[in-house]
């Protein structure tokens, strides 16, 4: 019997991403997508990660769950403290998209950049990436990036804008650190329009890392 992924989401422009990763990666799967945007946007006007965000999240799992997801997958890293809390609670595996990526980073050298465009992404991408490299006994230098222009051009509807300032942002931060990690799902498709070789250094998507650990969990 096929196994079923439920995936978690705080914006609906993300379900077309996450759509083609499953088709590529998950060719034996069954997938659905939930949506909720009040989460993100609770968290972006409260600047913080509040409690009543973290028990409509936990509400999601247990409803994904019991829809018969085998496991859940939650594709937004400001509220992944509030994942890290849901996997405590339920019997299937609950997982924070960027948790492969940030345990890849701490593997590509002591000097990591962090880029994203909310303040409320930055916070918990950073302190994920040292709870990793601690585990992996690697003295990380952590060196941030915050485009909160760009942010404020997706609400306008300008992804160009975005494109642009995330790019200069990401291109500025590369020669100074071994990897740069890209905070927000979102930003991923930045790094393809980048020319071939206009960077020397890893940069790290969480989308395609969280599939392909996803679907190890889900062959285990």
């Amino acid at each position: 019997m096929a196994k079923t992924l439920a995936l978690i989401h705080t914006s609906p422009v993300l379900t077309p991403l996450f759509t083609a990763l499953c088709k590529q990666h998950l060719v034996n799967v069954q997938w659905f997508h939930m949506v909720d945007e009040s989460l993100i946007r609770d968290t972006i006007a409260n600047q913080r990660l509040r409690k009543p965000t973290i028990r409509r999240l936990i509400s999601m799992v247990e409803s994904a769950q019991n829809a018969g997801a085998d496991a859940v997958l939650v594709t937004c890293s400001s509220i992944g403290p509030a994942v890290d809390i849901a996997k405590d609670i339920f019997d299937v595996p609950v997982m924070r998209v960027d948790e492969a990526m940030a345990e890849q980073a701490v593997q590509h050298g002591p000097r990591i950049g962090v880029l994203a465009t909310l303040r409320t992404t930055l916070e918990p991408t950073m302190e994920l990436l040292h709870r990793k490299a601690e585990a992996a006994n690697v003295k990380a230098t952590l060196v941030e990036g915050l485009c909160d222009q760009a942010f404020e051009a997706v609400l306008a509807g300008d992804t160009a804008s975005h494109d642009r300032i995330v790019s200069a942002a990401l291109l500025g931060m590369a020669p100074n650190v071994d990897v740069v990690v890209l905070a927000q799902a979102s930003m991923g498709r930045v790094v393809a329009n980048l020319p071939a070789g206009s960077t020397a250094v890893p940069i790290l998507a969480s989308p395609e890392l969280g599939i392909m650990r996803m679907k190890k969990i889900l062959e285990a």
